[in-house]
């Protein structure tokens, strides 16, 4: 079990507070790490995207406040970023249905970014949720949203770093037919295996999530299948997915949470719903041993609440994030019910252990989500969380909150 003082917080500088933008979940990534040396991205107080380096298990930052701004209004404006193999800065931010703005470092290992550029010039007018993974050669593999909620598909790409050059992976691997979108999590475990788990979402209405689906790749994303082995034929779609586990709509099922994988390849994704016989929902985790899918609820908690509508909502819990090492797993999250402080529940067995819980911060982080340093957790199994308390306005309203210290959170796991 955790303890409080197996923690340490660094704090790096100020960041803008008044949405969520800097705290989303789907930041890939807030944090990363190649080498000896860490590096973060954030909007301070102006709408400035700053990054930042220091060498791991120091308290000095470098930082750099780029020419570029973001519309920090809007939470799902969040700033993505990976190093290639070569150690050049990719960065993706500011987008909600916006033309793609991406651009890289000037030299490797520096924090000053180039001009924006395109990468294939390609269905890159309405993008959102943009995503980078590094692969394990160096190249990186950057995913999108084109189109809008409820009718969006899910475009992949792939850098070559001996080319300096992107390339189409899947113009469309999941097709919404104009029906539905997508909302997926993504992984690359340390063997190379791309993972990639959704909800469908009907409309733009949160309620309408339902199902949850699973699809890898052994080869960078050009070929797929299902976890006992069937290939899929592309692209994915409703009427061909594997359904993991059938939940169906207004079960409070949330979107865009988090997956991980063990030594061995299996899966693991963490999520939450209200099961039919009841109001509450209750944070889950869902995976595959090789042989079959399980569930096991990781929470116990007591207040109901429910999802309606759309844009950035003000939810009393957060989406979680997982990370599994051989049978271990840490469940971080965010719970009004524990204070809103961050939060990990601990198990030594995921299949049969207790889940202990320790909150890791003894102040409230507000509408902060989960995002880590995957590259540090991969290949150390060091566990750092990207911290910052921040407000959020239901459906897209920013709250008056000044700006509030960046944080990185290292847990002595």
């Amino acid at each position: 079990m955790l303890r409080a003082q197996q923690t340490r917080l660094v704090e790096v500088g100020k960041g803008y507070s008044c949405t969520s933008v800097n705290t989303t979940i789907f930041r890939h990534n807030s944090l990363v790490t190649k080498g000896n040396t860490q590096y973060i991205s954030y909007y301070d107080a102006d709408g400035y995207l700053v990054l930042g380096k220091r060498k791991l298990k120091s308290d000095r930052w470098i930082l750099n406040r780029t020419q570029y701004k973001g519309n920090v209004k809007d939470a799902h404006n969040g700033i993505s970023m990976m190093l290639d193999g070569e150690g050049y800065l990719h960065v993706s931010f500011d987008h909600h249905g916006h033309r793609l703005n991406y651009c890289r470092s000037v030299a490797p290992y520096s924090l000053e970014l180039g001009d924006k550029e395109a990468m294939t010039g390609v269905d890159e007018g309405n993008v959102t949720y943009p995503e980078f993974y590094l692969l394990s050669g160096g190249d990186l593999l950057f995913v999108y949203r084109s189109g809008s909620s409820g009718r969006g598909n899910l475009v992949m790409n792939r850098y070559s770093v001996k080319e300096k050059k992107w390339y189409r992976v899947q113009d469309v691997l999941i097709d919404g037919e104009e029906q539905r979108n997508a909302y997926w999590q993504l992984y690359v475990d340390s063997k190379g295996t791309i993972h990639l788990s959704w909800v469908w979402r009907e409309t733009g209405g949160v309620e309408t999530n339902h199902d949850l689906c699973y699809a890898c790749s052994f080869d960078n994303g050009v070929t797929w299948q299902k976890a006992d082995g069937e290939k899929y034929e592309l692209p994915i779609r409703a009427d061909n997915a594997e359904y993991v586990c059938r939940i169906p709509q207004n079960s409070e099922l949330i979107n865009q949470t988090s997956m991980s994988a063990d030594g061995d390849g299996h899966p693991y994704i963490a999520t939450y719903w209200r099961a039919s016989d009841s109001k509450i929902p209750q944070y889950r985790v869902v995976w595959h041993d090789g042989e079959a899918w399980h569930i096991r609820q990781v929470s116990d908690r007591k207040t109901p609440f429910s999802l309606r509508g759309g844009g950035t909502k003000m939810i009393p819990i957060a989406r979680p994030r997982i990370v599994v090492h051989k049978e271990r797993a840490y469940y971080i999250f965010r719970d009004q019910e524990r204070g809103g402080k961050v939060s990990v529940a601990y198990t030594p067995s995921i299949s049969t252990g207790k889940w202990s819980v320790t909150d890791l911060t003894d102040f409230s982080v507000d509408a902060w989500e989960p995002s880590h340093d995957t590259e540090l957790w991969k290949h150390k199994h060091r566990l750092h969380l990207f911290v910052q308390r921040t407000g959020q306005g239901d459906g897209e309203r920013t709250v008056e909150l000044a700006p509030q210290s960046v944080y990185v959170l290292e847990v002595n796991n």
